[in-house]
């Protein structure tokens, strides 16, 4: 079947089979598939994950001879590449989507049909990911974000990349209102570049970081100990998980944030990110909730901060499901590139021109270190709230952005005289406290911050990009 290349409403399928949820007024009864190559791509997936069980059951210590191991091995690469083949072809059959005046829908299922509506004055954000399989194939996923919990995304599986861009901005259109005509090629919004981060600069950041020197001197402490202490070689065991891990941060920190790319358009900003696999990812900027500045003990001496942030409707499933983080909007910056990416975000939040209400002296039995870098602060438009004295966060979030404020005692912070302030925004990095205050201040800073959510109104839209 020849495939499709606008992404209009373009009737190529048969009307939907007996039994498919009804379908609103005046909407679209026929649908499209998705690409053909989707069965193979789902085979790939499938063979990959079963040689990873593979290797995931030997180094948990099942035994495995070489031959054994071998056959086992290829076994599980056949068997998964075989069953992703069949249920790959049968998710792209029995798979349809349908783009029409007022809502996209995906209908699904092979014994059980499941029809997923995205009205578009739901849809937040449209963004697509590249995994390595499907990049091969020139292949790319969509990710539809709706205002919601969550169940709040939805995912397209698999286009081609030019198809993938053109149909977001037709979504992204819609969602806005626009009028997109049925043929009508929509061109691709003017950028301007924030930030590149090069690929030399993360590598030295992934280094220098506390837990990677932590996993990685684990490893060579235990191979000293195992070659050089007669009948240590039991310890050589730790070798797996500290492996494990030290692979974990490298793929999630380097090869996930390769060649990250940090831009602004008119409706938000877009990441850009990954070796194996590619991202493009889109932030409204009215769906930013909070934005945490991160400076973890040895970036601290060359000036060097980290920016996550908090996405309204990006919960765990999203970054489970993608494998990424999904918050992080900056891996390393110097402070001021960091200072203008949050400025722009969240307006008047530059903590140096606050006045602080540090933690109170009674508290450093709690931390007795960290108590001395715990305060907390507020602008006119923002709440800020810092902590840490190896890894050091600053919270910010906007007033009006500000779900619920809460006061909280444990018994012996009564005794202490001190109480914790929580600032709440959706899931996510951002985690506003003031811990361990002088409790008449606590509840001073409580009500202050419950006025100001309900009476500080939200800043303009940040111009749009030239």
């Amino acid at each position: 079947m020849s495939e499709p290349h606008e992404d209009a409403d373009l009737p190529l399928e048969p009307a939907e089979a007996p039994g498919t949820p009804p379908v609103p007024e005046g909407a679209q009864t026929q649908g499209r598939r998705t690409h053909p190559l989707t069965a193979l791509v789902q085979g790939g997936l499938w063979a990959a994950g079963g040689a990873i069980g593979l290797f995931n059951a030997f180094f948990n210590g099942d035994g495995f001879g070489v031959v054994r191991g071998l056959l086992s091995l290829v076994a599980a690469v056949v068997g998964g590449l075989v069953i992703g083949l069949v249920a790959g072809y049968l998710r792209w059959r029995f798979t349809r989507y349908f783009i029409d005046g007022t809502e996209a829908r995906i209908e699904s299922g092979v014994l059980f049909r499941t029809s997923r509506r995205i009205p578009y004055e739901r849809l937040q954000s449209v963004d697509i990911d590249e995994p390595f399989l499907a990049r091969l194939f020139g292949l790319a996923e969509l990710h539809m974000e709706m205002a919601g919990g969550s169940e709040s995304r939805t995912t397209l599986r698999f286009l081609r990349l030019d198809e993938a861009r053109q149909l977001r901005r037709v979504l992204l259109s819609r969602a806005h209102g626009t009028h997109v005509s049925e043929g009508e090629t929509i061109p691709e919004e003017q950028r301007t570049v924030i930030a590149v981060v090069s690929p030399d600069r993360i590598i030295v950041g992934t280094l220098l970081s506390l837990d990677f020197l932590i996993s990685a001197g684990a490893i060579v402490v235990l191979l000293a100990v195992g070659f050089v202490v007669p009948d240590a070689w039991a310890l050589l065991g730790g070798i797996i998980p500290a492996g494990f891990w030290l692979v974990q941060i490298i793929g999630t920190r380097v090869i996930a944030q390769w060649n990250f790319t940090l831009s602004r358009g008119a409706r938000g900003l877009r990441i850009e990110r990954g070796l194996l696999s590619r991202s493009s990812q889109t932030i409204p900027f009215e769906r930013v909730q909070g934005i945490a500045v991160i400076e973890p003990f040895l970036w601290r001496k060359i000036g060097w901060q980290r920016l996550s942030v908090d996405v309204a409707g990006y919960g765990a499933s999203a970054e489970e499901e993608s494998g990424v983080s999904d918050t992080t909007l900056l891996p390393i910056a110097d402070p001021l590139l960091a200072r203008a990416v949050a400025e722009e975000l969240i307006p008047h939040s530059d903590p140096a021109v606050v006045e602080r209400v540090v933690a109170s002296p009674r508290s450093w039995v709690f931390a007795p270190i960290g108590w001395r870098y715990r305060w907390v602060a507020a602008t006119d438009r923002t709440f800020l709230a810092q902590e840490g004295w190896i890894q050091r966060t600053t919270d910010l979030v906007p007033h009006h952005k500000t779900q619920s404020v809460a006061l909280r005692q444990g018994p012996l912070q009564r005794r202490r005289g001190v109480a914790t302030v929580e600032v709440h925004t959706p899931p996510g990095p951002v985690d506003a406290a003031g811990r361990h205050l002088d409790a008449d201040t606590a509840r001073v800073v409580a009500l202050e911050q419950l006025d100001r959510a309900r009476h500080v109104p939200a800043p303009p839209v940040p111009p749009t990009a030239s």
